[in-house]
């Protein structure tokens, strides 16, 4: 059996995303040893095609990170949330 593979041009991008958001994601990329870049392109991949990205070992990964981290935030934060500039 052999894998299709896809040559992609990747980009730097500037984004900005809440800390503790990006703690977990590194945590989980790190956990399956991939880079960050890599597992967030696989989310959104599979979020286009209206699939889960996670299987349950990933989601209780996330969800014990997200104890570690102190991540509060859930789906329905997502359009709500603003930057503190203290």
């Amino acid at each position: 059996m052999t894998e299709e593979h896809h040559r992609v041009e990747r980009v730097q991008t500037g984004m900005r995303i809440e800390r503790r958001i990006v703690k977990v994601l590194k945590g989980l990329a790190e956990f399956h040893d991939m880079s960050l870049g890599d597992l967030i392109e696989g989310i959104v991949l599979h979020c286009f095609e209206g699939e889960l990205p996670f299987g349950e070992k990933s989601l209780q990964v996330i969800a014990d990170l997200k104890k570690v981290y102190a991540l509060n935030l859930c789906a329905a934060d997502s359009h709500k949330l603003l930057e503190d500039h203290s």
